[in-house]
């Protein structure tokens, strides 16, 4: 059915489905005004929306819930392959699970600036990545020890191992 739908008419639908999403968490669940699919072959096979306060979990954001949902579904830890559709850009902590997840492309409707414009404000978090550890606000302190430095060595030396 879907061979037949223009490529917006596709991105327009999935873009809908985050959308209707966020606003279902939103009005059902008290989340934030956010939502995400994962897609794949033309097909829905992940889906979230903000849980953070329902779950009392910081990291309850859509596109994490979707991009476990879509593992789940597809049972495999990454997501070559997939295209995920949000309701807004992404924050530096979903920024990074969608890099580690292997996504190939992301489209978004909101922008962090508007999402700034309405109390969530993640600008703070960009602006402190390409900082010093030292001149971080969250004091960050190395404290290296040789159990971890083996423990990275039992990793590198595995032959079993699967990489990621």
């Amino acid at each position: 059915m879907t061979d037949h739908v223009d490529e917006p008419q596709l991105h327009a639908r999935w873009m809908n489905e985050a959308i209707a999403l966020a606003r279902t968490g939103m009005r059902e669940h008290g989340g934030g005004p956010f939502g995400a699919v994962v897609v794949f072959n033309n097909e829905i096979v992940g889906r979230g929306w903000n849980q953070v306060t329902h779950l009392l979990d910081p990291t309850a954001h859509a596109e994490v819930i979707a991009i476990r949902d879509a593992c789940q579904e597809l049972k495999r830890f990454e997501l070559r392959g997939c295209v995920l559709y949000t309701s807004c850009e992404p924050c530096p902590m979903c920024l990074s699970a969608i890099y580690w997840s292997r996504l190939d492309r992301v489209y978004f409707a909101s922008t962090r600036k508007d999402a700034a414009g309405i109390g969530f404000d993640d600008d703070f978090i960009y602006q402190q990545i390409p900082l010093e550890l030292t001149a971080r606000s969250l004091p960050m302190i190395q404290l290296p020890t040789a159990a971890a430095a083996d423990l990275f060595a039992e990793w590198a030396a595995n032959p079993d191992k699967i990489p990621y």
